[in-house]
């Protein structure tokens, strides 16, 4: 599951894509399974711990070193795009 996210935390807006190893981070901190996402959602949290974690490994500059400072200073923070986490094949079509 791949997540592009659009923060903007007071210093311009930027985009971070997670990773494998941020969704395991959060899988570890919130005791979920990312399998659950599509059942249960996603908080606001949870997107900011991931937009935070992905920063971090991106090399964004200026980033408290705890999360919830980081939290206080978020302007936005939407999803821009997703990469479903086990995507479907459409049905073949026959060619006449």
């Amino acid at each position: 599951m791949k997540l592009t996210l659009k923060v903007d935390a007071g210093d311009g807006a930027y985009e971070v894509t997670t990773s494998l190893y941020v969704i395991v981070q959060w899988e570890r901190k919130y005791k979920r399974k990312s399998s659950t996402i599509g059942e249960q959602g996603i908080s606001i949290e949870d997107l900011a711990f991931m937009a935070y974690e992905s920063s971090k490994l991106a090399g964004i500059s200026g980033l408290p070193v705890v999360l919830d400072d980081w939290i206080k200073r978020l302007v936005t923070l939407e999803v821009v795009d997703n990469d479903p986490a086990n995507p479907t094949q459409a049905e073949p079509t026959a060619i006449p």
